[in-house]
């Protein structure tokens, strides 16, 4: 059975959202993040790792932002305008 949530940039999510933004990924062509996602649903995971570039992905999907996924894409962009401040790619 799975958990009822993963916790992506710290934010927990639902899976059935998580697979949705999945899913967006996937469409959008960010298989490799997408992959992410699904083998840790896979695997139960609770907490998923992202890197840079899955985070980056993210928001572009993210730009028209389905219902339950507004705070992760806030979470994100927060960070992502920090790096730019920080000049941290």
């Amino acid at each position: 059975m799975y958990a009822r949530s993963m916790y992506l940039a710290g934010i927990p999510l639902a899976h059935q959202l998580a697979l949705t933004l999945a899913s967006m990924l996937r469409d959008a062509g960010y298989d490799d993040t997408a992959e992410r996602i699904e083998t840790a649903f896979d695997r139960e995971a609770r907490i998923v790792a992202l890197e840079i570039v899955d985070r980056d992905n993210i928001l572009n999907v993210l730009v028209d932002c389905p219902e339950g996924l507004g705070e992760l894409r806030a979470v994100l962009l927060n960070q992502h305008e920090w790096r730019v401040r920080e000049g941290i790619s």
